[in-house]
């Protein structure tokens, strides 16, 4: 990549340094690296196309999301346009995204974005969940290994926590508290949804701290990172694994299981946590508890993720059943 700066006016990137001093810590990581590589590509594309980035016009953003909708999934398109908006908040400048008196967005802008929406939808790409089911069909072909042991126990304590990729790796050992009913409890220190890191508490069952008790003595681990990786000859190494890792050793799992491939190709590193949603559901959990034990603060992706479940339910399931169409013959 290369240097950027050069192609702002002084004082707009001397603006963006300070903020990017100030700003250190103050968000996720992932944002922050969300952010810088947005507004790199945005810089980039502006270059190319011989537009300013910095300030840049609303004509120039609406040509962009234009340029963009044709190669991006909506919501990565979305996403541009909010960190296209953070970068000129940070400079100082005027933003050419949203209106300040209003706060939303300028109409060039909003009909960009509906364009977009018209021409692609702004249906997400849905994982598959991986429901308990699924979770012991992973299980059955994992050996007694170092590796299969933390595997193992990687995907039982990612099931029944709900976790999203950042946090599982986040793991300690200090983050463990067993109980003496064979239940134990994890404590998530930050998360995407806890930025400043009150904690909160998960729940694993008996099966999952047996799996999770096997590995760690298995590592011998004692203090730091519960999840770590392993390398020739089972020899576990002090670092945690990473979010990456997490999404590699699912689909590796799903595949050595003999999943068909039009399932594993939709296993990823957030399947456990939509899999846990979707049994809870299924399993007449009502929503609020879904959402406590997921940590989700709104219902909307919750049921995004259920959505099918819930067709089941609903009116054209009751027509059916009532016209006795619901059983074979």
């Amino acid at each position: 990549m290369p240097n950027l700066a050069k192609h702002l006016p002084d004082t707009t990137a001397a603006n963006l340094a300070t903020f990017s001093r100030r700003a250190k810590g103050a968000y996720a990581s992932n944002t922050e690296r969300a952010i810088k590589a947005d507004t790199d590509l945005f810089t980039v594309w502006c270059i190319g196309h011989g537009h300013a980035s910095m300030p840049a016009s609303v004509e120039t953003v609406e040509a962009f999301i234009d340029s963009m909708a044709s190669l991006k999934a909506p919501a990565t398109v979305r996403r541009y346009v909010s960190s296209i908006t953070k970068m000129h908040e940070a400079a100082g400048a005027a933003s050419p995204t949203t209106d300040y008196k209003t706060g939303r967005y300028r109409l060039p802008i909003q009909l960009a974005l509906k364009r977009m929406h018209r021409a692609k939808g702004r249906r997400q790409k849905q994982v598959k969940g991986m429901t308990f089911d699924i979770r012991a069909r992973l299980l059955e072909k994992i050996d007694d290994s170092a590796k299969g042991l933390r595997d193992r126990a990687l995907i039982t304590v990612a099931y029944d926590t709900g976790l999203r990729r950042s946090e599982l790796v986040a793991l300690d050992m200090a983050d463990l508290t067993t109980g003496t009913d064979g239940l134990a409890t994890l404590i998530i220190r930050k998360s995407k949804t806890d930025q400043e890191g009150q904690g909160v508490q998960a729940l694993i069952a008996p099966d999952t701290l047996a799996h999770l008790t096997a590995w760690i003595e298995k590592a011998a681990i004692t203090q730091g990172a519960l999840f770590r990786p392993i390398r020739k000859a089972d020899r576990v190494q002090p670092d945690r694994l990473t979010g990456q890792s997490v999404r590699l050793i699912l689909k590796t799992r799903a595949i050595e299981s003999g999943l068909p491939l039009s399932i594993v190709e939709k296993i990823s590193g957030h399947s456990p946590r939509v899999g846990l949603a979707q049994d809870m559901a299924a399993s007449g959990v009502d929503l609020p508890a879904i959402m406590q034990a997921g940590r989700w603060k709104s219902p909307q992706m919750v049921s995004l993720y259920t959505e099918h479940l819930q067709a089941r339910k609903g009116g054209a399931a009751k027509l059916f059943a009532h016209q006795h169409r619901l059983t074979s013959q």
